[in-house]
């Protein structure tokens, strides 16, 4: 007889367990617990030459990081029963920081009312169903070139924080091998070689199980090899000196709506394009690629109940602006839960509990590293590339655009960059192949948009 979380969460019909969702929520905090302490660190300038003591306190920082992602996690998993954590948005945080408020002078109130404002603009097109129509009207090759250039680009990020690609810091290269040498390269080489056995054996929980083995392999050669002369061990896992914090929320509430006399109406409006713009096709890239994995897309891509998850995302950026976390969105390592098994809102839940915990115990969530949760976010990323088989490669009005959504995404190191190339792209060549009038109009004003994305600066270069 099925209980009351079975007939809430619909685990029989999902094909699911308590146990599962539980684990599958403990893996996708695990992967997504790096924000707690980047998004403070982006926000707060720290280690930027000349902007020291410019950003926002870390600790207060941390706190609403925790608040917000927990808040929405678990707002996501009971409203829409879908196993998508939110969580401040990098790249968005990255935008706040550096243009809005390094680059164009706002106060920190001022920018985060501009995310705000964003949020309150998208939630309305939320609830006149615009998104959602914008979102059903892609065509269907483009959807599934989303899903793998997520793919990819989750493996990027993988292979990136791990250290083992990185930027050279000479050369003209724009990316290259990073230095195999420490501690931290052979935690992760180990780990991502013990993940992916563990993955090809089918055991459960084996992403879960690479990161806590990999975390605890990181932990025992620190111990060993510290202080070894010619063996660095920065980055490596390492037991924080203390295990509780009280959470600090100084920074809730500060909003400054004086930004429009700051830059001026039309400037104003443009920022707020801009970060409404990346977050509109972030969101439904993400929802594409995880929805597409986890069996949730109907035969035309669409996600049944969209709506809910779409509203819930929209008000992360009004409650991010409102909490000065930046805009919160759904997270794309909600697909290393999928690959867990999650498929109901429960592993949210859990998602959103861990989060709200990590504000009194966020030195705990320090000691895993980089390099034991890098290996899931590459095993993730191959995963999800394999619907590329679905897309048409012997018809080129499809198969170009599909493959210029793929790199686009991960040599941008952004999704809403890689979708409006597709989009972009395809419409170019529908309308050149005289096959405009099969073009929907979502379609259309989505590329026209775009379009203006990608000239925004020279716009905004013209306006000066």
């Amino acid at each position: 007889m099925a209980g009351p979380l079975d007939r809430f969460f619909r685990f029989t019909e999902r094909r699911t367990d308590l146990a599962t969702e539980v684990r599958a929520g403990l893996t996708t905090f695990m992967v997504m617990a790096y924000i707690i302490f980047v998004n403070p660190i982006i926000l707060g300038y720290v280690g930027v030459p000349g902007l020291e003591g410019k950003g926002l306190p870390f600790g207060a920082t941390l706190t609403v990081t925790c608040l917000t992602a927990g808040v929405l996690s678990i707002l996501m998993g009971l409203t829409s029963n879908y196993p998508l954590a939110l969580a401040p948005g990098m790249g968005l945080n990255a935008v706040v920081a550096f243009e809005l408020v390094a680059g164009r002078g706002l106060t920190w109130p001022q920018a985060m009312t501009v995310v705000f404002l964003e949020g309150l603009a998208i939630t309305l097109l939320v609830l006149t169903r615009f998104r959602e129509t914008a979102m059903d009207a892609v065509p269907l090759g483009l959807k599934r070139a989303i899903g793998v250039g997520i793919g990819l680009f989750i493996a990027f990020i993988g292979f990136f924080t791990a250290g083992f690609v990185v930027k050279p810091a000479t050369g003209p290269l724009p990316v290259g091998l990073g230095s195999l040498g420490g501690l931290p390269s052979i935690v992760f080489l180990v780990g991502f070689l013990l993940t992916a056995w563990l993955m090809a054996r089918r055991v459960r929980g084996a992403l879960l199980l690479g990161i806590l083995l990999t975390t605890l392999l990181g932990i025992a050669l620190n111990g060993v090899f510290a202080g070894w002369k010619g063996f660095p061990t920065p980055g490596a896992a390492q037991l924080p000196a203390t295990l509780v914090q009280l959470p600090d929320f100084s920074t809730f509430g500060r909003l400054d709506f004086g930004l429009v006399r700051h830059l001026g109406v039309i400037t104003a409006v443009l920022a707020t394009f801009s970060i409404m713009l990346s977050d509109f096709f972030d969101t439904m890239g993400t929802i594409i690629g995880v929805g597409g994995q986890a069996g949730f897309l109907d035969r035309e891509g669409r996600l049944p109940g969209a709506r809910r998850v779409l509203l819930v995302d929209s008000l992360g950026a009004l409650f991010g602006g409102l909490a000065n976390s930046s805009s919160n969105t759904t997270y794309i390592e909600s697909a290393a839960g999928v690959a867990e098994g999650a498929r109901t809102g429960l592993a949210a839940i859990v998602v959103g509990v861990l989060f709200l915990l990590a504000m009194f115990f966020a030195p705990l969530a320090s000691v895993i590293p980089a390099q034991a949760t890098a290996p899931a976010l590459i095993i993730v990323g191959f995963y999800m590339m394999s619907i590329a088989r679905e897309i048409p490669w012997d018809d080129g009005a499809e198969a170009i655009p599909a493959f210029v959504t793929m790199l686009v995404m991960p040599f941008t190191w952004s999704i809403t960059n890689g979708i409006g190339a597709g989009f972009v792209t395809w419409t170019a060549i529908k309308v050149l192949n005289g096959q405009g009038s099969r073009v929907h109009w979502m379609v259309y004003t989505a590329a026209a948009a775009f379009a203006v994305y990608f000239a925004l600066p020279s716009i905004e270069r013209a306006l000066r």
